[in-house]
């Protein structure tokens, strides 16, 4: 049994910390609230950014997993100071980091994404998820912390709600037959990673050593668009065809005013109007976690969100 420390609680963070629990071992979380204790799972509430209260939060632990997000309106500002103290605690105590990260910061590309693409995002959001990993990686070469760094596609699945493109903005509504709206081109080729497979990824990282010092992508199904995702959930949950229609750009520009969330979206539209697809084939070469079957993640997703919802 060892003991790690995740940095987070949102649906990645959770997650992580109860497959940890579930194999035995001992965890704490740190957010910034705190939560009551769940078995195997300590909550202690502290500012992740501050480095010395961090350093004594990860003191024994075999790994400090990252899995907190400033609020997306906040990223460039709120980012490097985060970055920069899980980096601290690494040093001091010697755990590994084991850094979530997303697609942002390859930007726009041309056919599927691998780990060898170059970090070239041109917009503030994907230049500073590069800029987080980038400083990590330099210190792991440098032979001052061990870290490593797991990328996901959209999340998807149980535990996903507000954050989700297919999660609070569409399952309600399909699982009453409604029509559901989509950012950018509802047809485009787009890769969804499910949730149980990014904790997956993470902790099996996290003990194997020839997995530090690079980034590795999370095993995510074959791509589908948004339309196919929505037929398919729709068919689980046995809701009948639910139209699917593409958000108006005018209507985006309006939300924009008052939504600093939907402001952000600009940056990322990309990701929405043309192909965004993930090959996770380096890792599932190297490692032995792998995406599950799409019919597993329909049918847990569907269950997860009527039990929620007492839609029956």
């Amino acid at each position: 049994m060892s003991r790690y420390v995740v940095v987070g609680f949102g649906p990645a963070g959770a997650a992580t910390a109860r497959l940890l629990a579930e194999q035995g071992h001992s965890v704490l979380v740190v957010t910034k609230s705190g939560r009551s204790p769940e078995p195997g799972i300590e909550h202690v509430a502290l500012d992740a950014t501050d480095s010395e209260s961090l350093i004594r939060a990860a003191q024994g632990a075999a790994a400090v997993f990252s899995c907190a997000a400033p609020p997306y309106h906040r990223w460039v500002s709120d980012w490097p100071p985060l970055a920069s103290a899980l980096c601290a605690a690494a040093e001091a105590t010697g755990a590994v980091l084991v850094m979530l990260g997303n697609l942002y910061g390859y930007g726009p590309v041309d056919g599927p994404m691998t780990e060898e693409l170059p970090l070239a995002a041109t917009g503030p959001k994907g230049r500073v998820r590069a800029a987080v990993w980038e400083q990590a990686r330099k210190l792991h070469e440098q032979g001052r912390i061990k870290a490593v760094e797991v990328r996901a596609s959209d999340f998807f699945g149980p535990g996903v709600t507000d954050g989700g493109h297919l999660a609070g903005r569409v399952m309600p509504r399909l699982l009453r037959g409604k029509p559901v709206s989509t950012l950018g081109d509802p047809d485009a080729p787009h890769s969804w990673t499910y949730l149980p497979d990014v904790a997956g990824a993470l902790v099996e990282v996290a003990e194997e050593e020839r997995a530090w010092g690079r980034a590795w992508h999370v095993p995510t199904a074959p791509w589908l668009s948004t339309r196919e995702m929505v037929d398919r959930l729709a068919a689980r949950a046995e809701s009948g065809p639910v139209p699917v229609r593409r958000v108006p750009p005018a209507a985006l520009a309006v939300a924009s005013v008052f939504s600093p969330l939907i402001r952000g979206l600009k940056e990322i539209r990309y990701q929405f109007d043309r192909p965004f697809t993930v090959d996770s084939s380096a890792y599932e070469a190297a490692f032995t976690v792998r995406a599950t079957p799409l019919d597993e993640q329909i049918r847990a997703t569907v269950d997860w969100w009527r039990e929620r919802l007492g839609a029956g």
